[in-house]
């Protein structure tokens, strides 16, 4: 009997869309990701899932940090860069406002919120890994639309296959 497909159960969720950022031995990179959250209160932890066939991921595989942004309703055309194009090819942070953030990692001017977190441990998933983060720095949430939803932009085809 064949697994059952999550697609149409995620699909349901509409899930917070995030931007995850890494730097390592002078590359940087970042993707959109839709599987993550909060997994502990206290310690605070947070968990990225990447996909292992993503730039980002082989950025953040050599990193001690990631960022983890928020996007607003409004922020569209990132994700739309974040999530359709592959830093294979292209360099995302071109043209858009930035800083270098905890050992490089990049932290997006104008999200709606952020943090940096220290990578604590890397957990196999099939095809995507779990970063387990302990945030070491964060801005709160500015005001503005609500956060950006896989619903918003459900149309936008991937920079790498999954």
């Amino acid at each position: 009997m064949p697994e059952p497909d999550l697609g149409d159960f995620a699909v349901a969720q509409d899930g917070t869309l995030y931007v995850v950022t890494a730097a390592a031995e002078g590359e940087r990179s970042g993707c959109l990701v839709g599987f993550a959250s909060q997994c502990s209160i206290d310690p605070p932890r947070f968990v990225v899932w990447l996909s292992v066939q993503n730039h980002t991921y082989s950025v953040a595989r050599r990193a001690r940090y990631l960022t983890v942004h928020v996007l607003r309703r409004d922020q569209e055309a990132l994700a739309r860069l974040f999530g359709g194009e592959t830093g294979d090819r292209t360099d995302k942070f071109a043209g858009i406002a930035w800083w270098p953030g905890r050992e490089g990692s990049p932290v997006l001017a104008g999200a709606a919120a952020w943090f940096t977190g220290r990578v604590e441990a890397v957990v196999a998933g099939g095809d995507h890994e779990g970063f387990l983060l302990a945030p070491v720095e964060d801005a709160p949430p500015e005001p503005g639309p609500g956060p950006l939803r896989f619903g918003d932009v459900r149309d936008i085809e991937a920079g790498h296959p999954a």
